[in-house]
């Protein structure tokens, strides 16, 4: 394989992915560094968490570098514009690659739910729109953020007694390994001063799936509760967006560890007007197509 090649960043709060190809659209290399959102890691530590990766993967001569970011697409486009030695360079939301991988570039959505959730739409006119996705603070229904919390609310709760004790009060003490002493201001302590509690709130999800799915009522309830509020948020974007067109003929994927959760689909496809159709491929090959295509 030899150049010219291209560069393509998918870099989100959990990790950062990269990708290099050839003339003929054939991966070089690949490279998975820590996660870069600057709302998350910091500016300068996105900065640097980047720089570091990009400088990984570098082949001469690289003559187009497309960087699809979550966090501020300001902060991107500035350290875009400032990038030397990667050809032509350009910054974008990291809801495309998904988007591209939902759609083929044709109209439609996809409803992402990860560590954080987000709707992206491509219209009919080609142009991309983006609803949700607001942050671990604000609650992104659907991701594993909004899940966690749901859990810790409930298991919170258990301890205080005023609640039924359930199989989710045991998932929340068993993430309180350093904890001595198992009671509510211990375990609100261990959340809040957490040095990274984005990250251990959205590590309790997979728990809270994985009840669910054994049948567990409460982490079922749960599951409903974080999921439906994105669907009707996509529902509504689609309403807007797409007036003429019956709402089961358009692209609608599910891409993201909890959105694509048999669990979560089984939830969502009876209260869908989409035809939701969960996406297998990474992001990293949606921006490799994107790549190709722009």
């Amino acid at each position: 394989m030899s150049g010219p090649f291209q560069l393509g960043v998918d870099g989100g709060g959990t990790k950062t992915e990269l990708v290099l190809i050839d003339g003929d659209g054939e991966v070089v290399t690949q490279h998975i560094a820590p996660g870069c959102n600057p709302n998350v890691v910091g500016q300068e530590q996105a900065r640097a968490v980047l720089l570091e990766a990009l400088g990984q993967i570098y082949r001469e001569p690289v003559i187009r570098t497309h960087l699809y970011m979550a966090g501020s697409p300001q902060f991107w486009q500035d350290f875009a514009a400032h990038l030397e030695d990667f050809g032509e360079v350009a910054a974008f939301k990291d809801s495309l690659p998904v988007l591209e991988l939902a759609t083929d570039g044709e109209p439609g959505l996809v409803l992402h739910g990860g560590t954080g959730s987000f709707v992206a739409v491509r219209d009919a006119h080609g142009e991309s729109h983006y609803a949700g996705g607001l942050g671990w603070r604000f609650g992104d229904p659907g991701s594993g953020y909004d899940l966690g919390q749901r859990a810790i609310a409930r298991g919170l709760l258990e301890l205080q007694s005023w609640a039924k004790p359930t199989r989710i009060g045991q998932l929340i003490k068993d993430h309180g390994e350093s904890i001595s002493v198992y009671d509510t201001p211990s375990l609100t302590r261990y959340f809040y001063q957490n040095p990274a509690p984005n990250k251990v709130i959205a590590s309790l999800a997979p728990g809270v799936l994985h009840l669910a799915a054994e049948g567990d009522q409460t982490a079922s309830e749960m599951v409903k509760a974080s999921a439906l509020p994105l669907l009707e948020l996509a529902t509504e974007v689609a309403t807007r967006l797409f007036p003429q067109t019956p709402l089961d003929e358009l692209p609608a994927g599910l891409t993201g560890p909890i959105m694509t959760h048999p669990t979560v689909i089984e939830t969502l496809l009876p209260h869908s007007p989409l035809p939701l159709a969960p996406v297998t491929a990474p992001p990293i090959e949606g921006v490799r197509k994107l790549l190709l295509r722009r």
